[in-house]
């Protein structure tokens, strides 16, 4: 494929939108990103044009953005560029969206802490555990498998359906 991949810094816009769809949990937010250059004759930085992106995340994600990220908050975001045009009130208008791959605080102009989120469970026609288990449970039993790489570890799948 030869989509077009950009790496944006900038800050929050909106607060970010959150909301469950029939393809997964999708968050979207207006992000916000100006240039500055230094300015030699009068030895300051200046602003420079201000971009607006819309930017969409998916699945997990999205849901990591909505319980993230605040208005303000300074992000790096890293994804596929989307330009597209519209008509609206008679006018044709560019709009240019980010479908984000990454996205993070960016941490040269504050800190952060960072809380690992829960592992999604595999779905059980992909755990080798769940045959043993189905075969338990059908005959009356608790349904303790072994984990395999954990250390011998003992555990309680969960209940296939």
């Amino acid at each position: 494929m030869n989509d077009t991949m950009v790496t944006v810094v900038g800050n929050v816009a909106t607060s970010v939108d959150y909301r469950d769809t029939a393809a997964g949990g999708l968050a979207r937010f207006r992000f916000a990103a100006t240039a500055r250059r230094w300015d030699r004759e009068r030895a300051v930085w200046v602003d420079g044009n201000t971009s607006f992106y819309t930017v969409s995340a998916w699945r997990a994600l999205g849901a990591n953005l909505a319980a993230s990220v605040s208005v303000g908050d300074p992000l790096v975001v890293h994804g596929r560029l989307r330009v597209r045009e519209e008509d609206r009130d008679g006018q044709r208008r560019t709009f240019v969206d980010i479908d984000a791959s990454s996205v993070g605080h960016d941490l040269s102009r504050g800190t952060c802490a960072f809380r690992r989120g829960p592992r999604a469970e595999p779905r059980a026609a992909e755990r080798p555990d769940a045959v043993e288990a189905a075969a338990v449970d059908a005959g009356g039993g608790v349904g303790v498998a072994d984990g395999g790489g954990d250390g011998g570890a003992e555990r309680t799948p969960e209940p296939v359906s």
